[in-house]
């Protein structure tokens, strides 16, 4: 047995030998060797010319394909890491140039497709770094190559790997960000194309001569179908990308109208001569069938007035439409029943999609694009500039006479319907093989439309019908009434008619009368047993979600039956993807406003039932998810009625969870029907806290490996719980150790984060204070970090929050012990050295201005807590002001009081109305306060006059009311639903605020009385205070009645 001990890999040096061995090793099937080797290659990765090095690998034709083709893989990727200039170890400029000068060449001579496809690669990597500053002749260069390659007597592979650079070139710089690298290209663009266009007009004049005179060499008409082919895939990418305005150049007109030609051309040599033509040559003349509509596609949709301005575009969308007629006659089935033999009814067992499908694909999406643009304009059409209106409203104006006639649109409408709405026998056996998957096809969403010709059929019905009411309406009912009858037996023209009905229910509403349809027609039909009326039954689901969205007025429990004997297992026509439509479908039926629970409720039980032992029978997470969906839209919408069904509902969970392991979707999905659940279930929710609290302690640990996807729904699951949780439980108050993790995350967690903390002071005001300085000094750390708005106002709510729980729950001896607290903590030292910054910044003025650190909102947040604590306990305030500054009081006072007239919200006012009064009661009255006596009665006589009510409607009196105040809690108690525990915490909360408790004429008139007593008397506070303030300062306090 043979040993090989690898050294150190930096002990080798970098040179071509070495380089080779590595690179030999690595691409062997070692695994030892492959580890080693790629350790190797990646220490060299920061060494002067490696990369050099391996393009010399690659180059080298004689050696093995594996190592030249890792060589490639390597360069390929080092140019991601290190060609940027102000990358870490960047490539040399020397270097660069090395590779630069050899990598064209290198490319076009590799007889390799494989090697040539990564050369390529690195060309347009290298570009798009590059060019134009560095390498401002590369597209040059490689245009001039290809008119050398292009040459009768030039090697054939050259002219193939010149257009496979230019293509990765162009792919490159057309998704460049940066706006120079696309102007660039612009700039470059007309003479690659001017080139490019005459090798694929050749090339195709020369094969097409060879295969319509039957004469020539088949080889060589092969090989000029293939250089077309590749000539037309760089064509397209440049005609889009390489011109803002295709229509204002006269080579881009020309070659509109050449692919115009070559496409009908082209249908026209596969139609008569498909039988004699080589497979190879027939392939690559479809492909190039598929790029001119691909062409067409993308020009209509990225520059849709160069479409319209194009010569002979109209011509050219309805030769698409023609295409589509001549499609549509083979498109669908023929029988409702599947077919027993594969590949039967012009449908074929290769899964591949024809050539002519993927055409008509395309030209249906073009026709679509061209009504976009006249229906909606807004969305369609980008300009700036004078002639850029011009030619909106010019192609506009065409596509509107010369595309969209009248005419032409009745009958776009009967082929869509009649011919595109039609099942195809290929569905009708996915159906039977794979339920599961097809429904989910079907039920798409997104730009899936854009891959299916039914689907895009039913998009662009929609479109016409919404923009030709008056046109359409008639016909379209003409044709219903003619076929929505129970003898009909025609299924699938039923079914597609009866798609065209839902599909327009918004524009039909008012001129079909549904409910008759509804009872005379759709409940007989939804009863026939017999083959293919599945087909039916699922289509009846469809159109009863789509017309109860947009119609009122239709028998809601009529429907509900309905929907109940679709989801019977025990029926033989309501097979798996008739049962599971119908549970997406319900979910239109009960979320629509008109939804009312009490109608619901007899039927809610057999629902429930049914569509979970459907998810349990379904095998697709995605399927399964849809209808949880369901599930949760009846939760939600039946709110505290769904109680006596939760049993039913919680059950299957657990073992849902279970199945769905790493499938973290469903595991969402699953949350966010237990938010649901606890939401409506109100103050009942608490009996299933044993099973829920796990999956969210599970969901949220820092060890948790599905805490990155499930975080976000498990923290609205516990704000459900904690918001409908009546009194606190052991568990719950357990989870709050994992509320500090989340202080440090991202700012849209921290804000859920910072909002279940105010519902747990709501609901365990106790244990929260016994936790204050835990959560106040993280609180503390949170403000500097986040000393934004937003952040910083959610923080000091919470602190107003803890004030007030404490005086709730304690009265002024338990604020005295916060207060104690907040400045051990550093938050109280914290906001006043935020608020003393923010002073002395709005002391400054002229060119040295200094910006405050707190915008004008923030600033009222954090005096809003010191008003909280100065309402509480004012001695404990002043006391904890002095301890930390003996000066802090004098500026402090100067900074509210001139910030006063910032605040905003009545309320807020009032609070620091009522705390700067409640500074009176300190004993003596401190000085620093009576010396601002005048800003002091300013603040009373702007929130008095805010406040207090005049019954009179003049100037307030003495007997108005202060509108602030509120009598009545419960008055405020919702009476028609049960109420959320927590909404009613937050009432009480709200009620107990001395803000709703205390008339503040009340309030100032019985401590300005005690102040005045305390300062000896009204003779000594006139002599002493009162006469230092502005005589009409105290006339318009006096007008107020407060004394």
């Amino acid at each position: 047995m043979n040993f090989t001990i690898e050294g150190p890999a930096e002990a080798n040096p970098l040179n071509s030998q070495t380089l080779i061995n590595t690179l030999t090793k690595a691409s062997s099937t070692d695994q030892q060797q492959v580890q080693t080797s790629t350790q190797q290659l990646q220490n060299w990765e920061r060494q002067p010319s490696f990369y050099s090095s391996l393009q010399s690998v690659f180059i080298e034709a004689s050696l093995p394909l594996e190592v030249r083709y890792l060589s490639a893989i390597q360069l390929k990727n080092g140019i991601d890491k290190y060609w940027r200039k102000t990358a870490s170890n960047a490539i040399s400029k020397e270097e660069k140039a090395l590779i630069r000068s050899r990598c064209i060449d290198s490319g076009i001579t590799e007889p390799d497709r494989r090697l040539a496809l990564q050369n390529a690669l690195v060309i347009a990597k290298i570009t798009r770094f590059d060019f134009p500053h560095d390498w401002s002749d590369v597209i040059s260069s490689v245009t001039n190559h290809l008119r050398m390659a292009s040459r009768p007597d030039s090697n054939p592979v050259h002219l193939s790997r010149t257009l496979l650079i230019l293509l990765y070139i162009i792919k490159e710089l057309s998704t460049a960000r940066l706006q120079r690298s696309r102007a660039s290209l612009q700039g470059a663009s007309p003479e690659v194309f001017q080139v490019l266009g005459r090798v694929y007009v050749d090339k195709v004049h020369l094969w097409m001569r060879y295969l319509q005179d039957g004469a020539g060499d088949n080889a060589l008409a092969s090989q000029a179908v293939s250089e077309s082919l590749h000539a037309l895939r760089v064509l397209r990418r440049l005609t889009i990308a390489g011109f803002e305005f295709p229509n204002r150049h006269k080579e881009i007109q020309e070659f509109w109208v050449c692919s115009r030609l070559h496409l009908a051309e082209m249908l026209s040599l596969l139609r008569q001569h498909s039988r004699s033509l080589q497979p190879e040559i027939q392939f690559q003349i479809e492909k190039t069938l598929v790029q001119l509509s691909k062409l067409h596609l993308e020009m209509v949709k990225v520059h849709p007035a160069a479409f319209a301005l194009l010569p002979d575009s109209p011509e050219l969308a309805k030769a698409y439409w023609r295409l589509l007629c001549d499609f549509g006659q083979t498109f669908g089935s023929q029988s409702a029943v599947t077919p027993l033999k594969i590949g039967t009814d012009g449908d074929s067992e290769d899964k591949d999609i024809p050539y002519i499908e993927k055409v008509s694909l395309k030209g249906l999406l073009l026709i679509r694009a061209c009504a976009k643009m006249v229906y909606s304009p807004s969305q369609t059409f980008r300009f700036q500039h004078a002639e850029d209106k011009a030619e909106k409203k010019q192609s506009i104006a065409l596509m509107q006479t010369e595309l969209l006639s009248e005419t032409l649109i009745g009958e776009m409408m009967e082929i869509l319907v009649t011919r595109f709405f039609v099942f195809r026998p290929r569905d009708l056996r996915e159906w039977e093989e794979e339920p599961d998957e097809w429904e989910r096809r079907e039920e798409g969403e997104g730009d899936v439309w854009e891959f299916s010709i039914r689907s895009c059929a039913e998009k662009l019905f929609l479109d016409l019908v919404i923009n030709n009411k008056d046109l359409l309406t008639k016909p379209l009912l003409n044709v219903f009434y003619t076929v929505a009858t129970p003898q009909n037996s025609d299924i699938l023209l039923k079914d597609s008619i009866y798609a065209a009905i839902g599909l327009a229910a918004p524009v039909l509403e008012s001129e079909l009368d549904f409910g008759k349809f509804l009872e005379t027609t759709l409940i007989p039909e939804i009863q026939i047993q017999g083959p293919g009326y599945n087909i039916l039954r699922r289509r009846i689901a469809i159109v009863l979600g789509q017309w109860l969205a947009v119609k009122d007025g239709i028998n809601r429990p009529l429907v509900y039956q309905i929907f109940q004997y679709l989801l019977d297992r025990d029926d033989s026509s309501n097979d798996l993807v008739v049962r599971v439509t119908a549970g997406r479908q319900l979910k239109n039926i009960i979320d629509p406003y008109e939804f009312t629970a009490e109608p619901f409720m007899p039927f809610a039980p057999t629902f429930l039932g049914r569509l979970m032992a459907l998810i349990e029978e379904v095998e697709l997470s995605e399927t399964k998810m849809a209808l949880l969906n369901t599930v949760n839209v009846i939760v939600s919408r039946m709110e505290h009625h769904i109680n006596p069904f939760a049993d039913q509902i919680l059950s299957l969970l657990p073992s849902l969870w279970s199945q769905a392991g790493e499938e973290y979707l469903m595991k969402q999905s699953i949350l966010s029907l237990l938010s649901a659940l606890m939401t409506s279930m109100k103050d009942q929710s608490p009996r299933f806290h044993a099973t829920i609290l796990p999956l969210i302690e599970s969901s949220i640990e820092l060890s948790s490996e599905s805490r990155t996807y499930l975080l976000e729904d498990a923290l609205d699951l516990w704000a459900a719980i904690l918001a409908q949780t009546p009194a606190p439980t052991p568990a719950l108050l357990a989870l709050v150790e994992h509320l500090f993790p989340l202080y440090d995350t991202a700012t849209d967690t921290l804000r859920k984060a910072l909002e279940l903390t105010e519902s747990y002071i709501l609901l365990a005001p106790r244990p929260m204070l016994d936790s204050s300085a835990r959560f106040l000094t993280a609180f503390t750390a949170l403000l500097a970090a986040h000393p934004k708005r937003e952040a910083s106002g959610l923080l000091t709510r919470l602190v107003e929050l803890l004030i007030q729980s404490a005086d709730h729950l304690g009265g002024p001896p338990a604020i005295q012990a916060l207060t104690t607290v907040l400045v051990s903590t550093h938050l109280l030292p914290h906001l006043l050295t935020s608020l003393h910054t923010a002073h002395l910044a709005h002391q400054t003025s002229g060119p040295h201005r200094t910006a405050s650190p707190l915008d004008s909102i923030t600033e009222t947040a954090h005096l809003s807590v010191l008003a909280r604590l100065a309402l509480g306990h004012p001695a404990a305030f002043a006391h904890a002001l002095a301890a930390l500054a003996p000066t802090t009081l004098p500026w402090l006072l100067d900074a509210w009081l001139a910030h006063f007239e910032n605040v905003s919200a009545a309320d807020t006012k009032k609070l620091h109305c009522l705390a700067l009064t409640a500074l009176l009661d300190l004993r003596p009255p401190p000085p620093a306060l009576l010396r601002r006596l005048q800003g002091l009665m300013g603040v009373w006589t702007d929130v008095v006059a805010e406040c207090v009510e005049d019954p009179d409607e003049g100037s307030a009196q003495r007997g108005g009311r202060d509108t602030l105040v509120w009598w009545d809690p419960d008055g405020l108690a919702p009476v028609d639903r049960p109420e959320a525990p927590e909404e009613a915490r937050k009432r009480n909360m709200l009620f107990a605020d001395p803000v709703h408790r205390f008339d503040v004429r009340d309030f100032v008139r019985e401590r300005l009385q005690r102040c005045v007593e305390a300062c000896g008397g009204q003779e000594a506070f006139q002599r002493e205070w009162l006469v230092d303030v502005d005589a009409d300062v105290v006339r318009s306090f006096g007008q107020l009645g407060v004394l």
